[in-house]
């Protein structure tokens, strides 16, 4: 029996009581019962597929953004859910919102995420061609690192936004999303960079977070190689033309 069928058998099995018991019941908008059933679904059953048939991105972030499955949700101010592109063919993934980021509910919108988007305009893209998204959507209190558990909650919005998207390839930054989308969590970032993995059929490379850069200058040049990489395995995956141009040092 599959899990959709398992769900329709105890929904039939709740309401047939409710019936002999004689108890009112209030109905809730399909929507709503969905989301609760997928909230009780094993992890392994709940990895992705979160959207209901017919649903956009947009509003598949708008009905998940009052989420409070882990404990992050407590202290946020936004649900960050992502921007972009929502047919992006390049998409990244960062670690989490940081505090500007959960003021304003986007992703990317500080100091890092001004780098960040120097960068992407730097291998030919505007912010507006791309996806951003984070592997969790709520701050961590004081900007902390994502706790395990929290990024296993989580994870199946994340997987449904790229399940939706569909890029040809995925930029990871930061050593948190680039040890989940290469199968080797709690690697070092200095043995997956330069690395093209591939994470259900999608090109990955991965790269420092523009947030260790701000602190790491020095590791700027080997962020650029990685994000030659990135655009040369775009080009090899056929992703659509970009607006600008990759930059080339000395070209006026």
């Amino acid at each position: 029996m599959t899990a959709s069928e398992e769900l329709r058998a105890l929904a039939a099995q709740f309401f047939k009581r409710l019936e002999e018991s004689g108890e009112e019941f209030v109905f809730a908008p399909r929507a709503e019962i969905v989301a609760a059933a997928q909230t009780g679904l094993e992890d392994s059953q709940r990895g992705a597929g979160l959207a209901l048939p017919g649903e956009s991105l947009e509003q598949f972030g708008r009905r998940i953004s009052g989420c409070t499955r882990c404990r992050l949700h407590k202290s946020r101010t936004n649900f960050v859910f992502g921007s972009g592109d929502p047919e992006a063919d390049l998409m990244f993934v960062g670690e989490g919102p940081g505090a500007e980021e959960d003021r304003q509910g986007l992703p990317f919108v500080g100091a890092s995420g001004q780098l960040l988007t120097r960068i992407i305009a730097a291998i030919g893209f505007s912010r507006a061609e791309v996806y951003i998204a984070n592997m969790v959507k709520c701050r961590p209190p004081g900007n902390r690192d994502p706790e395990p558990d929290e990024i296993d909650t989580c994870r199946g919005y994340l997987l449904t936004q790229i399940e939706m998207i569909r890029p040809k390839v995925l930029v990871t930054l930061g050593r948190f999303s680039a040890g989940y989308f290469h199968g080797r969590v709690g690697a070092p970032m200095k043995e997956l960079r330069g690395v093209v993995g591939e994470f259900q059929g999608i090109k990955v490379v991965s790269t420092y977070h523009p947030a260790a850069l701000l602190r790491n200058p020095g590791w700027k040049k080997g962020t650029w190689e990685d994000m030659l990489l990135a655009r040369r395995i775009y080009e090899q995956q056929g992703g659509r033309p970009s607006t600008g141009e990759v930059y080339q040092p000395g070209r006026k």
